[in-house]
């Protein structure tokens, strides 16, 4: 293909980017480059491409291109759980079949790894990455049973978990919310802007090129070279990595299979003295919601202040942008859940709201592989981004440079995305089943 139908848009300012130091001044691309390896897009799975290109190939002319700056786009979106245990979204509690989730959870783990030792060498933070766990958080009975269930399917797959009772919950949250939750020690949560961002700076000082608010407008093999055009320049390269995600179909591959979805988050204003004695429970800790549809809640700390995260709210949206008005819309639904879990805070107002893109296929499988002659796809990480989109990047890059490797064979040996039905129907019954689920949820939301 040529042309590339569409740019990535997204809306709302990111409370995760906007708490950090200002960033340097966007490198763009303005001249015709060179390049061994081209890769498109600067999120969890093209800097992870980039660096496995680095490290197999360190002599090699690495060119990453971004349509805006680096962890403004999902990236930088996301709540900041690098998940290694089964999360299936499409399931009541996230359990799916036990050998598929035993090869999962290897498979995360290796980008877990992976992303700590990026973190190590760049000397990020606890505050940025650190393997600490994470709740699963009822506010229901029924909330609870879903944890029972999940507990019992960690037990069979050999992984610790611990439930934790209403007391626990509001000594960890300093919130009455919540009747229980189940504890697994071994996710990673990070500050997915600030990751992002040291990711890539690490990487420049390597000798990637990064250029940012340089955009793909059109992509095409010409005498056995990848031509990328942009704007204000080209790269022509021998071989290019898509880290794209659900833009996949914008270079014009996987048409119709690629399930486009909008999620929403708020930030809080920097809590006061008082209000952190108010509220009182630990100063950092993450909550996902017992039910997959419901209400995800961060706490942070550190040298931005503490600061309370809120994200719920789903909409299937083909176009992949939705207006400031929408935007604003779910803030209110926000607003609400944070005020039932914290009663204590209701005068602390959000002072960011976002939303952030995120892509599935129907039959939740990845979209990866060589889609033309020298041309990989590591897309679709089915609301995993961080883990997933690691995991896809890395694969992508030996899938380049080394050919099928175990780790490129784990992603070849699943089947292609599934075709969607067409619209307006899949637009009507994807809201419509969303819609019916966080109305089951309940209190979860």
């Amino acid at each position: 293909m040529s042309k590339v139908s569409r740019l990535p848009v997204d809306t709302g300012v990111s409370g995760w980017n906007a708490i950090l130091p200002e960033q340097v001044p966007a490198i763009e691309l303005k001249a015709e480059e060179k390049a061994d390896y081209l890769v498109v897009g600067a999120g969890f799975a093209g800097l992870s491409a980039a660096r496995r290109l680095y490290q197999l190939r360190p002599k090699s002319r690495i060119v990453v291109l971004d349509a805006t700056r680096v962890a403004a786009g999902p990236a930088g979106r996301n709540s900041g759980f690098m998940l290694d245990l089964p999360h299936d979204l499409a399931s009541s509690n996230y359990a799916g079949q036990l050998e598929r989730d035993l090869e999962d959870i290897r498979l995360k783990r290796l980008a877990i790894d992976f992303a700590e030792d990026i973190a190590r060498e760049n000397k990020l933070s606890d505050e940025v990455f650190n393997r600490s766990g994470k709740v699963n958080g009822a506010a229901t009975e029924k909330g609870m049973q879903h944890n029972t269930e999940y507990a019992e399917h960690l037990k069979q797959l050999g992984e610790d978990s611990k439930i934790l009772d209403a007391k626990a919950m509001k000594k960890l949250t300093g919130s009455g919310w919540y009747v229980g939750g189940l504890f697994t020690p071994s996710t990673a949560t990070i500050q997915p802007a600030a990751y992002i961002r040291g990711l890539a700076d690490g990487l420049s000082k390597s000798g990637v090129s990064i250029f940012e608010n340089s955009p793909v407008t059109s992509l095409k093999l010409e005498n056995r070279k990848w031509v990328a055009t942009t704007p204000a320049g080209s790269v022509t390269c021998s071989k290019v990595i898509l880290g794209v995600n659900g833009h996949a179909e914008s270079f014009g591959y996987f048409k119709r299979r690629l399930m486009h979805v909008i999620l929403f988050g708020s930030m809080t204003r920097a809590l006061t003295g008082q209000e952190i004695r108010a509220v009182g429970g630990e100063r950092r800790w993450g909550i996902t919601p017992a039910d997959p549809i419901a209400t995800t809640v961060r706490r942070i700390s550190g040298a931005c202040g503490d600061r309370i995260i809120t994200r719920n709210r789903v909409v299937y949206e083909p176009s992949m942008q939705v207006s400031e008005k929408l935007v604003k819309r779910m803030g209110k639904t926000h607003d609400y859940s944070f005020r039932e879990r914290f009663p204590e805070l209701e005068n602390v107002s959000a002072e960011y709201r976002w939303s952030g893109r995120l892509c599935l296929s129907y039959n939740s499988v990845p979209a990866f592989g060589e889609q033309e002659p020298g041309l990989f796809s590591a897309c679709c990480q089915n609301g995993l981004g961080t883990a997933q989109g690691t995991l896809s990047g890395m694969a992508a890059a030996e899938f380049a440079v080394e050919g099928r490797t175990p780790l490129v064979e784990a992603f070849l040996g699943q089947p292609d995305p599934q075709k969607l039905p067409p619209e307006p129907f899949a637009w009507l019954g994807a809201n419509a089943y969303m819609r019916w689920k966080e109305w089951r949820a309940g209190r979860e939301v």
